[in-house]
């Protein structure tokens, strides 16, 4: 008697183990990483959130956004409302030629801001995805025009955090620099003036950020 009921007692014991161990099984979870917070900076109907400066013209078509001199070969930007310090931007687009225009980001004025250029500049010899800094001219240089795609849509992908930035065009990194003219301010388009660029037209079809809280999500060297 005595027997049975220790062994009773043992196969209770176990099965209480055995249940509790399930139990807590089911109740610890893997802590999931949140999506990165991507956001699209252009709504595709009208230029709600931006603002333009100069006289470029800036209009919205087929759900792309457009933009060319004004009359008399006028220039132009045109910016986002808000202001953005660490980021990942991706901008897709397209342009006619000949073209002198750029991504502008971290733009407090016009001699305090950065750009990822869209241009073919001769002297010295750079093409798209080069980055700009008023005063300091080129603080990167993409030499390898192979990597523009002149007809079609190419990708641009920026990305700053604190002092540095990176630039990546169609899926080449093109420039890591440190730099600290400005760690903060708009994102934007330019249309250069002259009359050689006269036909110039740039094509935007998306522009997506990434703003700062989320960059710890994001890849590094491939992207």
């Amino acid at each position: 008697m005595k027997f049975r009921l220790l062994l009773i007692l043992s196969v209770g014991a176990i099965s209480f183990s055995l249940g509790c161990g399930k139990e807590l099984s089911h109740n610890t979870k893997t802590l999931e990483k949140p999506a990165a917070e991507v956001v699209s900076l252009f709504n595709g109907k009208d230029l709600n959130g931006w603002e333009t400066t100069g006289n470029a013209k800036w209009t919205v078509q087929n759900g792309m956004l457009i933009g060319t001199q004004g009359e008399n070969n006028s220039p132009g930007d045109i910016f986002t409302v808000g202001s953005y310090d660490d980021f990942e931007l991706t901008v897709t687009y397209r342009v006619e030629w000949p073209c002198n225009s750029g991504v502008w980001f971290r733009f407090q004025t016009p001699n305090k801001t950065y750009q990822a250029d869209i241009l073919e500049f001769k002297n010295p010899e750079c093409y798209s995805g080069s980055l700009y800094c008023p005063g300091k001219m080129f603080l990167a240089m993409n030499t390898d025009k192979a990597l523009v795609s002149r007809n079609g849509w190419n990708t641009m992908k920026i990305r700053a955090e604190g002092p540095n930035i990176k630039i990546w065009l169609n899926g080449t990194q093109v420039a890591d620099v440190n730099d600290d003219l400005t760690g903060s301010g708009k994102i934007g388009f330019q249309i250069h003036p002259g009359d050689q660029f006269a036909k110039m037209k740039i094509v935007v079809k998306e522009i997506f950020i990434t703003p700062s809280g989320a960059m710890g999500d994001l890849g590094g060297a491939d992207q």
